[in-house]
């Protein structure tokens, strides 16, 4: 009896995350068929007009802006978080300053992302004045620089986690051979802890591409294009953030519109990283 309860509960666990899902999709989809019927798929997707006037709206520029801050904050990220996760995970496991810096990583982690748009407007733009740097035109740096940190609690402490996994019996071979610390880290605890490093990171970037509130105090809210860091911009999820409250007709399908190319952008994301994890471990 207690198996087939537990299996009832596993089968109902699977089936409602489906079920989550497919409403999500179908919410996002039905509300969108309006402004994808008036303005076509493609052309919502390609479009650099977002206008109330004239009533006329398009994505491409919070695509842009949510594809180039994610982008950037995971470069920022990657060295740093990688970094931790070599010191938490390889140099110094077990000892007491690996767990001091763990439980302060873990603490980033927790704090809530509006926190970390204080502390960018408060801390990050105030130091660019002070280098004579325009912080208001450089909404998009300004915003990849907070998102890279809001990421790199998640990517290395995940990091960390798959580099002490390996088993110790490979890294003790490769030094019996004579090879150095780096040596190993290089040819040993990398490779074979590549495919969940490569995850961790792909869920920062998962991250980095929902982010809103850090994102809106930011980015400078404006709805061109932003070709260059030194430009302001907005997100995906920023606009909706800003625009949903006063939302009404066409503009509220837009912006489901919106969340829908949202939720496929990160989808087509996680397949992809999916399939070359896949790859990689096959290897």
């Amino acid at each position: 009896m207690r198996d087939k309860l537990f299996d009832l509960l596993l089968l109902v666990s699977g089936v409602g995350v489906i079920l989550i899902a497919g409403g999500i999709l179908y919410a996002l989809t039905s509300e969108s068929l309006p402004a994808i019927k008036e303005f076509g798929l493609i052309d919502f997707m390609t479009s650099t007009e977002w206008s109330d006037r004239s009533q006329t709206f398009g994505a491409l520029p919070f695509i842009t802006g949510t594809l180039l801050t994610s982008l950037l904050a995971l470069l920022f990220c990657i060295p740093f978080s990688l970094s931790v996760a070599l010191f938490t995970g390889e140099y110094f496991r077990g000892k007491t300053v690996a767990t001091i810096v763990s439980a302060i990583v873990d603490l980033l982690a927790g704090i809530p992302s509006i926190v970390y748009g204080l502390w960018g407007f408060y801390t990050v733009r105030p130091i660019l004045i002070m280098l004579n740097v325009n912080a208001q035109g450089f909404g998009v740096l300004l915003a990849s620089i907070v998102l890279a940190i809001m990421i790199i609690p998640y990517a290395s402490s995940l990091s960390a986690e798959f580099i002490g996994m390996i088993p110790r019996d490979l890294k003790e071979g490769a030094y019996s051979l004579g090879a150095t610390r780096l040596e190993v880290i290089r040819n040993i605890s990398v490779p074979v802890a590549g495919s969940g490093i490569f995850a961790a990171y792909i869920l920062a970037f998962g991250r980095a591409l929902g982010e809103t509130m850090a994102v809106t105090m930011l980015i400078g809210n404006t709805s061109g294009v932003p070709l260059s860091l030194r430009d302001t911009g907005d997100t995906m999820a920023s606009v909706i953030a800003n625009q949903f409250g006063e939302a009404s007709g066409v503009k509220l399908s837009a912006l489901f519109a919106i969340g829908f190319l949202l939720f496929l952008i990160t989808a087509l994301i996680n397949l992809i990283a999916k399939g070359i994890v896949n790859r990689i471990n096959r290897k």
